[in-house]
This record gives structure tokens, C-alpha cells and sequence, in this order.
């Protein structure tokens, strides 16, 4: 039995339409992809929101994250229907880990003194971040609605620890963002090897979905394929 349905969460700074170009071609391969609404106010919050869309699911699941998303499905990814986990420029804290845990030991990338307060306990990018750091790589005018549809994060996401690594113990993949500016490509790079899974390397920024679609989508749809659930 092969994967059919692939579960997919988004980071900080963002929402699920930042699949919006990748689920029509994981649809052409052969998968339903639907995407989880991170309430981005705590990693308990958004595991409970990945853990609802894993359990209205038919049988086994795929589960990706980008970004912050990549702590949720370190998290979510223990639930039983998770048969593997693909990481997309995400982050990958291991036991005991928080995200912030995660990335200390690494010079900042550009893209985190942008990262600015949004209310009382959250942050959000400023408009010169997501242009200049978060989505570089895309027109001016499609960075805005990026921009413009962002979720704030409450900062205390980036403290909370993980009580176990689900890349520990199921297949995973990773794809690393070498022209990241948001997350440093080393720690993506260091993960990738931590996991000992297969590794693509795009030449794109932060967030590869909206920039390099078509090799995003053929990157989980291999994973998918390689999965015998």
C-alpha cells in the first residue's frame, strides 16, 4: 500500500496558501494534498491542528512542514497514521530540542532582524523582510500578498520542547534552501544529515513552494512513492 495523502504545514509568516502552487501538482501525481491552518499561537496549538486533519484522513499520511512547520510535524509526526516526514527548509529540533534550540550554535541569517513584535506576545516580518530576506526570489507583487497574508507567531512557539523527534524513528526527507535568508542553509544542511535521509539542494530562497513548485512537488511525491505503508 503506497501513500496517497499528503498533510502539509506551513511555517511562521505564512499560511496554507503557501501550497496553493504545489497541491494542484501533487493532484496531478496522483495525491491528495490538503493543508493544515496552524493557529501559530504554541506548538501544543498547532500539533492539535495538525493531529485534526491527520485523523479526517483515509488511511496513512505524508506529513510535510516548512519553517516553523517543521517543528510541528517533528511533534505531530509520532501520531500513528504518520508514515513519514518531509522537511522544507524546516526546522528539525531533536528530543529535548526547541526550534530556537535548534538554530542557536548558527550566525544568524539576514531575514531574523526582521522578525519584529506584532502585538503583545506575537511577532511578524516586516514588509522589507519578506521581500528582501523571505520570499526573494519571487516578483515584487506576489511577495506582497505573502506579505499581506501572513500569520504572526507567538513567541513563545520558538521556546517550546519537543518530546520526541519523530525523524528519529520514521523515514524522512529534506530539502535544503541554499539561497535561504531566513533560516541559515547551514543548520538546514546539518539536519539533512542528522536524519541520514535523501537531501535535495535547491538554489532557492526560504520558501521553495512558491519559487520552485515543480521541484518541490516531485521531491514529495518521490517521498511518497518510496514509502511502503
Amino acid at each position: 500500500m503506497t501513500i496517497k495523502t499528503v498533510v502539509l504545514v506551513h511555517g511562521a509568516f505564512a499560511d496554507g496558501s503557501c501550497w496553493v502552487k504545489v497541491i494542484p501538482l501533487l493532484a496531478a501525481r496522483g495525491l491528495k494534498a490538503i493543508a493544515v491552518q496552524n493557529p501559530l499561537s504554541s506548538l501544543a496549538d498547532d500539533v492539535k491542528a495538525a493531529h485534526r486533519v491527520i485523523e479526517m484522513q483515509e488511511g496513512p499520511v505524508l506529513l510535510v512542514g516548512h519553517s516553523w512547520g517543521g517543528a510541528v510535524i517533528t511533534e505531530a509526526g509520532n501520531h500513528q497514521q504518520v508514515k513519514g516526514l518531509v522537511y522544507i527548509a524546516a526546522g528539525a529540533p531533536d528530543t529535548g530540542q526547541s526550534f530556537k534550540d535548534w538554530w542557536k550554535d548558527y550566525e544568524p541569517a539576514p531575514g531574523a532582524a526582521e522578525i519584529k513584535p506584532y502585538g503583545e506576545g506575537y511577532v511578524a516580518l516586516t514588509h522589507d523582510g519578506v521581500r528582501k530576506h523571505f520570499v526573494q526570489d519571487l516578483p515584487a507583487a506576489e511577495a506582497d500578498i505573502v506579505y499581506a497574508t501572513q500569520g504572526p507567531l507567538a513567541v513563545a512557539c520558538f521556546g517550546a520542547k519537543i518530546s520526541r523527534a519523530a525523524w528519529r524513528s520514521k523515514p524522512s526527507w529534506y530539502l535544503v534552501a541554499a539561497k535561504d535568508e531566513t533560516i541559515p542553509p547551514a543548520v538546514e544542511r546539518d539536519s539533512a544529515a542528522h536524519m541520514k535521509g535523501e537531501t535535495l539542494v535547491l538554489q532557492s530562497g526560504h520558501v521553495p513552494m512558491l519559487s520552485q513548485p515543480e521541484a518541490v512537488a516531485d521531491f514529495i511525491a518521490s517521498a511518497a512513492a518510496a514509502i511502503d505503508a
